[in-house]
């Protein structure tokens, strides 16, 4: 009988990114798949896309032709893209002509705080909550009302919630996280960062999730990151 593989999984990501909640669906039906084989643990790390923006958000369409200079065209054919991929995962993504893009550093403090002070499954939860209340219910997610309903649904308390949010709590704790990713070459999400040295980004299919982690379990250390990032190259 096999020995099951202990494996940390560290996602950098934004609440707002929609290629980092159809990744996770995607790794979550990888690591399914490989039930018995690995052991996972997942934590969560801040990645923001648009640090500079106001608490007041910006029209998406006007914010994606500015940030990407996409034509409005482009814009539709690759939400309507976005779209179906989510269906894809069983992860409805929604669009609509009021749809906004907002800041997430406060997201990303709670995230924190979830990881650190929580029990073990519920920063994911948060993680999830904030993901449908942004791109299901086209929530603000760094209103500080939305953060504590999400807090208080995957039961962690609202009081405390609340008390880091009116504060700058995990403030230094969220920048340095970023920093560090950051200076490891992290520069677009999702990106995922097995056992602390091997790093795979991109929403992937199921299957190349799966074929990355097996090989990861099977060879360990012995495996080279390059050789890795070069069998995902060919997927």
């Amino acid at each position: 009988m096999t020995d099951t593989i202990p494996m940390q999984i560290d996602i950098v990501s934004d609440v707002v990114c929609p290629w980092c909640i159809i990744g996770y669906k995607n790794l979550e039906e990888a690591v399914a798949r490989l039930d018995g084989q690995i052991d996972v643990t997942v934590r969560w790390h801040p990645y923001e896309l648009n640090p500079n923006m106001g608490p007041e958000g910006q029209d998406l369409s006007e914010h994606i032709a500015e940030k990407y200079g996409l034509t409005p065209d482009q814009s539709a054919d690759n939400r309507a893209r976005i779209t179906m991929m989510g269906e894809n995962v069983d992860f409805p993504i929604h669009f609509s002509s009021d749809s906004r893009i907002y800041n997430t550093f406060d997201a990303h403090r709670l995230l924190y705080w979830a990881g650190k002070e929580g029990e073990k499954g519920q920063q994911t939860a948060l993680m999830l909550v904030l993901f449908a209340a942004y791109f299901q219910g086209g929530e603000n997610p760094g209103d500080h009302g939305v953060l504590k309903r999400a807090a208080e649904e995957v039961g962690l308390s609202p009081d405390r919630a609340m008390e880091v949010l009116s504060g700058d709590e995990f403030a230094k704790e969220v920048r340095a996280e970023e920093e560090e990713f950051g200076n490891a070459g992290i520069s677009s999400v999702p990106t995922y960062v097995v056992n602390g040295k091997f790093a795979i980004s991109g929403g992937h299919p199921p299957e190349v999730f799966e074929q990355a982690l097996s090989e990861i379990a099977r060879q360990g250390d012995e495996i080279l990151a390059d050789d890795l990032a070069e069998e995902l190259a060919d997927n």
